[in-house]
Parts: C-alpha cells; structure tokens; sequence
C-alpha cells in the first residue's frame, strides 16, 4: 500500500478530516523522508525534533535512523493514531499539545514538515533553542523571505532576525503534489544551522527583535520618521526630544527597507545606551 493509500485509509478509519486552518497536509511521498534524514547527517547519537507528526510516517522512517525521536502534535485526533501506529518503537516519545507550548526533552537536531500556519513562530521559537541543524519543508514564498536581499519585495523584519541568528540554506523544491490533499503553494526543503559567532554584537537581542518589526511597519520611510512612534512608545520623551534624536541617528536618511542587518543593529544598539 503506498503511503497515498495509507494516509487515506487512516485518515478515513480515524473519521478524521484534514483542516486547512491547522495546516494538515500529508507527505504522501516516501523518497522525501530519505532526503531530510540525508541533509540532516543523521546518526544513531542523534535525538531528533519532528513537529506536527501527523500520521507518523516520518516519525516512523527517523525512528530507525538515530537514537530518539521527540514527535509534537496538537491534533488530539492525531495523537490518538500516532499512539496507534508507534506502540511498537520504543525510540519514539509522543508529546500532546503545541510546540510553543509544550516542554519538549533535549534534542540535538530537528527534521520536520511542521503545519505551514506556525511558521514564522516556530521560527521564533527555534532561535532560543541550542541544536546543531534543522532540516524543513516551509512554503517556498516563506523560505524566500528568509533568504531575501536588501531592499527587495520580500525583505523584511523576519529576514533581518533570521540573519543575525541562523544561516539559511535553500535545497530541494517540493512540489505541491507531494502532499494530500494538496496545498495551493509549492514548498521547500530548508536547512537552518545557528551562526556561531553571531554576525554582529547586540546589546539587547530582545528589544533588537522588537525594534526591527517596529520600523518595518514604515518600511517605505526614512528611518527618521518611521522610528518616532518607537522612540515616543519606548523612551517617554517629549515630542522635541524625540525629533531631535531620530535626526541624531545613524542612517536616519535611509528608508527602512534599505538597511542592511548590521544597519539595524547599530541603530539598536544605540537606542540601547
């Protein structure tokens, strides 16, 4: 039975109907586990992350590759069918609820086709974690803004914090096909490894995150102007003062979307002082 028949004949005897608002699209094409596991260098000393587990196949497939595996699910419906069909690995550790949520046990690496509406959380999520790579399928336009130029359509606050912490690597396209049912997007497979050292010194990395999606909300201004809501939110000053330093700053003449990471991170850290 191929895994198309399987996941259809799960889904159909667990009464289950996939939900486009969870992201509940099933790899239904075997070969993609054996690529993941490749790009992730996966070994028996390895104790691997697999968010939104589903149905269990590539839980299944890691199982045999390394020492543990930690499979996240906050479908309870799901949970109840991964229960079923991985009584019999005892490498395998189910957890029931949400990854930003739930406490997961250590992991070293994460391979995983997580639902598409976490995305950028997870993402957050992954930047306070200590792993060595994670392997994923994202939506390629979400992979893209990841990876994209100064300046360019998709450039972004999320470009901009992704930088300073992990590099990205774009691999193999995944073709929307590849899943049931189908998702109206073509995916990617990404490899994330965190930047040791980090690209640039931070004073504060929490209000480094903050003040970069504060700007990009004017990302067509001059950074002058876009940061004087920030500076009146943050530093209760008067309206003079406020003027007066955001003319002070470096590269207050640049638009916001003209600013390289590194641009970023000195205007931070002198809001910072």
């Amino acid at each position: 039975m191929s895994i198309l028949d399987r996941t259809k004949f799960l889904l159909r005897r667990h009464g289950i109907f996939p939900k486009k608002s969870l992201g509940q699209n099933f790899m239904v094409v075997h070969s993609i586990f054996g690529c993941m596991a490749d790009y992730a260098l996966l070994s028996r000393n390895d104790t691997v992350l697999d968010i939104g587990a589903g149905l269990g196949f590539l839980t299944r497939f890691l199982a045999d590759k390394c020492k543990y595996v930690l499979a996240v699910e906050s479908d309870s419906r799901l949970v109840r069918v991964l229960r079923e069909q991985l009584r019999n690995l005892p490498n395998v550790k189910i957890f029931d609820g949400d990854i930003l949520e739930v406490q997961v046990s250590p992991f070293n690496k994460v391979v995983s086709i997580p639902p598409y509406s976490i995305s950028s959380s997870l993402l957050l999520w992954l930047l306070n974690k200590t792993f060595e790579c994670a392997i994923l399928i994202f939506q390629k336009e979400f992979a893209n803004r990841l990876v994209s130029s100064v300046g360019s359509e998709n450039y972004g606050w999320l470009t901009v914090v992704t930088y300073y912490y992990i590099e990205v690597e774009l691999l193999d396209d995944v073709p929307r096909w590849m899943f049931y049912p189908q998702p109206e997007v073509d995916s990617i497979i990404i490899r994330l490894k965190p930047k040791r050292p980090q690209p640039f010194t931070l004073k504060n990395k929490e209000s480094f995150k903050e003040f970069v999606q504060a700007l990009f909300t004017q990302r067509n201004r001059k950074v002058r102007n876009a940061v004087l809501q920030f500076l009146k939110s943050k530093h209760f000053m008067t309206t003079e003062k406020v003027v007066t330093l955001s003319k002070s700053l470096p590269f207050h003449n640049k638009r916001v979307r003209e600013l390289a990471p590194e641009d970023f991170g000195a205007l931070a850290n002198v809001l910072a002082e």
